[in-house]
């Protein structure tokens, strides 16, 4: 019998860590692995972000910070609400965290009970699943297709509503997916929502920035569904801080003070320095940031080129974030290098062991015929990178 609570034995792994360090592990034996499973930018912070770091380390910020975030943070993450995507937050709306997924666990935590279910529109971020079910949640999977841009539709949602549904997660621009729901869109989703008012969304805006087709939509932008939309978001991706872990939201004050209470009793307040730093990174403005978008749309436009030479492989064109998720059930059944390939998984691990390109099984992203692949590296490394899958392949 186990010393181990039943939670954590049944908790799975974090399939994007576990690729990672299983590809650092091939590394420290002197494999060539190209990295294209994390989602995690290779541009360096941008330098006015370490220079207010710098003021704050001098200015001997080192204590206890306030759970909820420093004032000042909070003041600058409701004038960034404001001018980035329309909405209205005060103070007590807002908790800042030690970064968003600590938010997310944070609502899971204060908003669920055992039973409730939690829809979640295939494909979704790897942890969202493990986080509402650690929580007594039931994750119900609603299926997408590469053929709708792994869009949720009014349909779908209706569908999938029952007496116990307590909330919808959902992230837009979408990990892994790269799609982005649209202002009408969304305004077609919250049209069914209306109906239920006792479900509560979550909306994980944290790769908004990182968008090549225009305006970013929040759901919490309509008046009907603004009490009810907690926005998550940080500064992991737009700005090369995802070692900073600083994320936050902007809720309904019952949900963010239930948040504050957890969070009290579980890490208290976020980094002292980090927060500083963010305080100048949400008072820039965006274009302060934009090389870096600019270079991803350039990423894109090459992975996608090089990707749709590949037999088998299937890809829409994503809209935002950095990542493309191509179907590559074209394959299952096959055997490469000796080895049979029955789903996303053995082809993933085929990629790593026989390609030494690491990416990212669909399976745990809740589409079993997908892998994620990050285009958050060089443009050389992307070239090689596809280089070795084709010759693989072929």
């Amino acid at each position: 019998m186990s010393i181990l609570s039943d939670r954590v034995l049944n908790m799975s792994t974090s399939a994007t860590l576990a690729m990672a360090a299983k590809a650092r592990e091939l590394k420290a034996e002197g494999k060539d692995i190209i990295g294209l499973s994390l989602g995690e930018p290779d541009f360096n912070t941008p330098d006015f972000i370490k220079e207010a770091a710098k003021q704050a380390i001098d200015d001997n910020y080192n204590s206890y910070t306030p759970v909820d975030g420093y004032v000042e943070l909070k003041d600058a993450i409701i004038t960034k609400f404001k001018r980035d995507n329309g909405l209205h937050y005060t103070l007590p709306q807002i908790v800042v965290s030690t970064g968003a997924k600590q938010a997310l666990a944070n609502v899971a935590a204060v908003i669920l009970n055992a039973g409730d279910e939690v829809i979640l529109p295939c494909p979704y971020w790897v942890s969202y699943s493990d986080i509402v079910k650690v929580n007594g949640g039931v994750p119900v999977e609603v299926k997408t297709s590469i053929d709708n841009d792994f869009k949720l539709t009014p349909e779908q949602l209706e569908a999938a509503i029952t007496p116990k549904t307590k909330m919808i997660w959902y992230s837009s621009p979408c990990n892994p997916s790269g799609s982005v729901y649209s202002q009408q869109e969304l305004r077609a989703l919250a049209d069914v929502l209306v109906k239920y008012p006792n479900i509560i969304v979550v909306s994980d805006e944290i790769y908004e920035h990182i968008n090549f087709v225009g305006d970013h939509a929040s759901m919490a932008q309509f008046p009907d569904m603004f009490d009810r939309t907690v926005t998550v978001n940080g500064v992991s991706k737009a700005f090369a801080m995802t070692g900073w872990r600083i994320g936050y939201i902007g809720a309904p004050a019952e949900i963010a003070r239930a948040c504050n209470k957890m969070q009290g009793q579980v890490t208290s307040g976020a980094n002292c320095i980090a927060q500083r730093a963010v305080i100048a990174a949400l008072n820039a403005s965006p274009s302060k940031v934009k090389y870096m978008i600019d270079e991803f749309k350039e990423r894109r436009s090459l992975i996608l080129g090089l990707l749709n030479e590949v037999p088998g492989f299937k890809t829409n064109e994503p809209e935002g974030a950095f990542y493309v998720f191509p179907d590559v059930s074209y394959y299952f059944g096959k055997t490469i290098q000796g080895v049979t390939i029955n789903n996303a998984s053995d082809f993933s691990m085929c990629l790593l062991e026989h390609a030494n390109v690491a990416t990212v099984t669909g399976d745990a992203f809740g589409n079993p015929k997908c892998i994620r692949i990050s285009y958050a590296a060089s443009q050389e490394q992307i070239i090689e990178a596809v280089k070795r899958i084709k010759t693989l392949l072929s």
